[in-house]
């Protein structure tokens, strides 16, 4: 299914652009699609070149975590979760803790962790994997998990209004968590029904009821914060509990008499030689999003999106945020871009402008995280990881739409 998708996005180019340059009298177009190639392959070694270290540094920590027992300890506590969800990992697998590691991250905002934790949970599901070339559906749970995790400090987003002069940055914040809650949640039942995984479990409904307790009280401590003391706290929860977790890893290990220095850079060496080996599987994915772009494809869907919306006679002002939606899948800079393209055009604290920044923060880019987690371990065959991980991105979006209308107007 893959590489039916990744062919269809050159092929719509392509007739985009014919219709562009035949009917628009855009000649240009083509020059602009060849650009957009090189520009996103010097992209793609960018982006590598940037993993690298963050993958050797995580990974590096992870080995010295796993060598002082407390990561075993933890795929010991949450085994009667992941073995409900995921029957076919083993209780006590180092792949939970691997996952649990990552999609705490994801929650926290810590991009920059989360990515290379992901990569190394797709690893150790990967030993499990019986067909290395085809996704198990273990490993598509995780993705769909993984692309819509909530996220509880979308500081980056905050940052944006606030540099764009809005007087209350964290405006946001609460549709953002509404929204965001309503993607992972939509993921877990579309993938739940594909995999035909019962989540009418005491456990399963344990852990979600106290899950969402949890996100309904932080969601009330949050809303009595201002903007300022929400960014700051934010940004003193997720650095400690980084700091933290290195000190408590470091200093576990070598009380068990681990060497921490060289164990450290045994982990940090398969960093390295995973970040060279997804550069193919993100090149590919990259190349065809911008010749996407470039062709005025994009817009052209969103013309489309716009006309049949007025033939129903339905409010149009949440298309005017849409191509931040559209791009979100697609490319995290792209959809960062259309965002604060809305904002400048519309205002920031316009309806537009809040819309923008709410379907930024509900979605995840799921074709770039399929291609790099999936090729960190070279999966070729997705089956149904892509339809409920855009699944789950649809939901977020139809939420944040909704969220708006309700908050912002």
């Amino acid at each position: 299914m893959l590489h039916r998708i990744w062919l269809g996005f050159f092929l719509l180019a392509f007739v985009s652009a014919l219709v562009q340059w035949l009917v628009a009298g855009d000649a240009e177009v083509f020059q602009r699609m060849v650009a957009s190639l090189f520009d996103m392959a010097s992209l793609t070694v960018e982006l590598a070149i940037g993993l690298i270290g963050l993958m050797a540094l995580w990974l590096g920590v992870v080995a010295v975590g796993e060598a002082s027992g407390l990561i075993d300890r933890l795929a010991r506590a949450l085994s009667p979760l992941f073995t409900r969800l995921m029957p076919e990992v083993p209780a006590g697998h180092p792949a939970i803790s691997s996952m649990t590691l990552n999609l705490s991250a994801n929650i926290l905002g810590l991009d920059n962790a989360a990515t290379p934790l992901g990569i190394k949970a797709m690893k150790d599901l990967q030993t499990l994997n019986p067909n290395p070339e085809t996704a198990t559906n273990a490993q598509i749970l995780f993705l769909v998990l993984n692309t819509s995790s909530v996220t509880l400090f979308p500081v980056t987003i905050l940052l944006y209004r606030a540099q764009l002069g809005a007087p209350d940055p964290a405006a946001v914040f609460i549709p953002i968590l509404i929204a965001t809650s309503c993607s992972t949640l939509a993921g877990l039942l579309v993938t739940a029904w594909v995999q035909r995984i019962h989540l009418r479990d005491t456990v399963v409904l344990g852990c979600l009821g106290g899950a969402f307790a949890v996100l309904l009280a932080l969601v009330g401590w949050f809303s009595t914060l201002s903007a300022l003391e929400l960014q700051r706290q934010s940004s003193l929860i997720s650095n400690l509990l980084i700091v933290s977790l290195i000190i408590l890893f470091l200093g576990v290990a070598h009380r068990r008499a681990v060497n921490v220095y060289d164990t450290f850079i045994e982990g940090a060496k398969q960093g390295f030689e995973t970040a060279i080996g997804i550069i193919p599987y993100l090149l590919a994915m990259l190349v065809a999003v911008g010749v996407f772009r470039a062709s005025g494809a994009l817009d052209l869907l969103l013309a489309l999106l716009r006309g049949g919306v007025e033939s129903l006679g339905l409010d149009t002002l949440w298309v005017d945020a849409m191509p931040t939606a559209l791009m979100k899948p697609l490319s995290g800079s792209g959809a960062r871009a259309m965002m604060i393209d809305t904002m400048n055009t519309y205002g920031v604290d316009s309806f537009q402008g809040r819309l923008a920044a709410t379907m930024q923060g509900s979605t995840e880019t799921t074709f770039y995280t399929l291609a790099v987690y999936f090729g960190a371990v070279g999966i070729s065959r997705a089956r149904h990881a892509l339809g409920c991980g855009l699944a789950a991105d649809g939901a977020g979006i139809v939420a944040a739409i909704f969220v708006a209308y309700w908050f912002y107007t």
